[in-house]
């Protein structure tokens, strides 16, 4: 049984505020707990209720485990149908972004993306076409917030997030900038070659001003039908697989 201090932390944990003052976020779900058993993220305890204890067996021991109901596992969760494994996990304190490992390869840039869902899917893409690093602007939603961390089904385990300045930022870096906009060139008929940045903007706004200033190539995905735009997700996980196309010709 859960106390009254730990449902207060667990809960606290909805919110970016104490995320970062107790540098701790949630995972829930089993597959998603394990995905990050499975890395460098230390896992500090898992929280199961009973009928899944037999799959907890062969985790490490270093881990905690606390057996709880399914009402302490209700108020603590963030979803409406909650799972029944939930993982507190310790945030990582990334070390500063180095530039030269993110040449001779694909980084994604977001610039303003505020929509957990969609934060989450674009990971989930990044995972899907093995990009390893994600470059945010600071108003970007945050990484760990239990939407986004849902959404990424796991995949957050194995791409690096970075928050930064993106107008300071990106002219250090030293790649092609592909920015994603809809007066750009045809995606089939760009050149991506195979290194470089694609940036995606805000779901209203799309790419701020400062940003689009540092853009190499405007690029576009074609429209053939009379939807007004893309969901800024799916518009990812399009270029992302002409981008890989692009690179094995």
């Amino acid at each position: 049984m859960l106390s009254k201090s730990q449902i207060s932390l667990l809960k606290s944990l909805q919110h970016k505020k104490f995320r970062k003052e107790h540098g701790l976020f949630l995972v829930e779900g089993h597959k998603s707990v394990i995905e990050f058993v499975n890395t460098a993220y230390q896992v500090d305890t898992i929280y199961h209720t009973p009928a899944i204890a037999p799959k907890m067996l062969n985790l490490s021991r270093k881990i905690n485990f606390q057996e709880i109901s399914l009402a302490d596992l209700e108020k603590i969760s963030s979803l409406k149908t909650p799972q029944e494994v939930i993982g507190l996990v310790k945030m990582p304190i990334w070390p500063a972004l180095n530039y030269n490992t993110l040449k001779n390869r694909f980084s994604l840039v977001l610039d303003g993306v505020q929509d957990p869902g969609n934060m989450g899917t674009i990971i989930r893409t990044a995972d899907w076409f093995g990009i390893a690093d994600v470059i945010c602007s600071e108003d970007t939603v945050d990484v760990y917030n239990p939407k986004v961390v849902q959404a990424t089904m796991g995949s957050l385990a194995r791409v690096n997030v970075h928050y930064t300045d993106l107008a300071a930022t990106l002219p250090q870096i030293k790649l092609p900038v592909f920015g994603a906009m809809l007066d750009g060139e045809n995606m089939y008929t760009t050149n991506f070659g195979n290194e470089g940045l694609l940036a995606m903007g805000n779901e209203g706004n799309g790419l701020r001003p400062d940003v689009q200033a540092l853009i190499s190539k405007k690029v576009t995905i074609p429209r053939v039908g009379h939807a007004e735009s893309l969901n800024v997700a799916i518009a990812t996980a399009i270029l992302c697989s002409e981008i890989k196309r692009n690179s094995l010709k």
